[in-house]
């Protein structure tokens, strides 16, 4: 299957002089959720973004982002990053031949993310605060060399991401009554609400964020923002006004999930539906859960419930959430008791 850009030629920022830099993103499965559907009396399906190349909707955007970079005769690009933005701008600088620095917030990034961006050659340089402090110098530097910068501030992120809303539109058939997402800094919700307007069709955006980073509620930065789910670890979008307005002017909401909610959302995806995320995207699953409960998302609704990473972004996560190791001797009548509690197997 081509790239997005290939796909949507027509419909992104891109000319015949724009050199392509792809990894063949895009075209993500839309799931049938059965057994979320039953537990809340509606229609579910999971767009699950982490099958992009590596493993995230940053793809999306970053292709769109480095060709217009390359374009415009870049050679060296920078990024603050919660984990996900960095691993793809690795990943697409590298496929370029541009040079690329990360900046992390220190002691704050999930460990397969870091480990994606360290391997892919970028620089990565480790912020002594949080993931706005680090966006905050990041501007500032764009601002003193001639970097480009590839945070969800360029345009041109939203112009790619805006590609999964048409995805959603041919793989269903149709228009869904809601889309979830898990909200961070704003760029996704405001590209799928791009995507959709451009298309014609207004769906109800479900915000969701964690309780102890979220913006969208409180109208307002959120200092020292927390959360188990770090990739919306973050207290200042850059996108808080355009996200307030997807879910403004699409009748939608925002729920904010405490941990337990977010990480329980996260055990039932895996167990319960076979689709590993990182804890952030099952927010989204959360925010719906929440929604149906409260009388918001009526029964019967057809709702989208974006996932949008893999969950071996965050493998300590899924250690500590999952289930417990059991220790053996070495001996079949240990491992039969071991391995099947004395429950009865039929073949």
């Amino acid at each position: 299957m081509p790239g997005l850009i290939e796909r949507y030629r027509d419909r992104l920022p891109v000319t015949e002089r724009t050199p392509v830099v792809t990894l063949d993103e895009g075209s993500t499965p839309l799931l049938p959720a059965r057994r979320i559907s039953a537990l809340v009396g509606a229609d579910v399906y999971l767009k699950y973004e982490g099958a992009n190349p590596t493993g995230s909707f940053k793809d999306r955007g970053m292709t769109v982002a480095v060709s217009k970079a390359l374009e415009d005769g870049a050679t060296a690009a920078v990024c603050a990053s919660t984990g996900n933005t960095s691993a793809s701008a690795a990943a697409y600088c590298g496929r370029a031949g541009i040079r690329l620095a990360v900046v992390l917030p220190e002691g704050a990034i999930a460990r397969g993310k870091l480990a994606q961006a360290q391997i892919c050659g970028a620089r990565v340089v480790a912020v002594q605060g949080d993931f706005d402090e680090a966006l905050r110098l990041v501007r500032e530097l764009v601002e003193r060399r001639p970097l480009a910068l590839l945070n969800s501030v360029n345009p041109h992120r939203l112009e790619g991401q805006k590609t999964a809303a048409f995805e959603v539109l041919e793989q269903l058939g149709g228009t869904p009554d809601w889309v979830a997402l898990p909200v961070g800094n704003g760029g996704n919700i405001s590209a799928y609400w791009k995507g959709f307007r451009e298309s014609g069709v207004a769906p109800r955006m479900l915000a969701g964020q964690a309780e102890g980073a979220a913006p969208l509620v409180t109208g307002r930065p959120v200092p020292s923002p927390h959360t188990v789910a770090t990739a919306i670890r973050i207290g200042n979008p850059a996108r808080l006004d355009e996200a307030s307005a997807a879910v403004r002017d699409s009748g939608g909401a925002v729920r904010a999930l405490p941990d337990d909610r977010i990480l329980s959302a996260y055990r039932l995806l895996a167990q319960e539906e076979g689709v590993f995320c990182e804890p952030a995207s099952a927010t989204s699953v959360a925010a719906l859960i929440e929604a149906v409960a409260d009388g918001l998302v009526t029964r019967g609704s057809t709702v989208v419930c974006v996932l949008t990473g893999h969950g071996l972004k965050d493998p300590d996560i899924a250690g500590a959430e999952g289930a417990e190791i059991v220790r053996c001797p070495p001996d079949v009548e240990s491992l039969e008791q071991l391995a099947l509690g004395g429950e009865p197997v039929h073949a």
